[in-house]
Formats: structure tokens, C-alpha cells, sequence
């Protein structure tokens, strides 16, 4: 499933036009993303915890060259499936 399908499902299981759902659909990815980029966590029980994990900056190599280089410090956005979301899959 894509954007544009999950569109067409809450449209069709809400009833609202498809622009309505899309308009609805960025919202809550609008929140989420906003929330998130403040260092907040989103928590959505029975499906899941999005958050924000803090990588430390690392020494790789380049694969081709094998060259130490620096990876600088990072900030990963995380999901976490819920209790209720790991039961539906399994």
C-alpha cells in the first residue's frame, strides 16, 4: 500500500471525498513529522510509539577505498509497533 492507497481507503472508509482524506492523511503525517522534529514522542496505543533516536557520531570506513571517515552525530526517527498491532500481524 502506497500514500495514495491509504487516501483511497480512509476515504472510502469515512466517507469523505478523496481530497478531504488527503487533506486528512497530511495532517497527520504533518503532526507527527512536527512533533517529532520538536524531540517529542508520538504515542498511538494499540499501534504504535514513533520517536526519536540519537546516534552517535562513528568512524566507518569507505568500502572502496577502505579510508577511515568520520559519520557525523545523527538524529533517526524510530517506530515501535504496539502490542495490538503485533497481535493483528501474527
Amino acid at each position: 500500500m502506497n500514500k495514495n492507497d491509504l487516501i483511497g481507503a480512509v476515504a472510502e472508509a469515512s466517507g469523505l471525498s478523496k481530497s478531504q482524506a488527503s487533506s486528512a492523511v497530511e495532517c497527520v503525517f504533518d503532526s507527527i513529522s512536527a512533533a517529532l522534529k520538536k524531540g517529542d514522542e508520538v504515542r498511538l496505543v494499540g499501534f504504535g510509539t514513533f520517536s526519536v533516536a540519537r546516534r552517535k557520531a562513528s568512524i566507518g570506513r569507505n568500502p572502496r577505498t577502505r579510508e577511515p571517515m568520520q559519520i557525523k552525530a545523527s538524529n533517526q526517527p524510530k517506530f515501535k509497533a504496539g502490542k495490538g498491532l503485533k497481535d493483528l500481524v501474527n
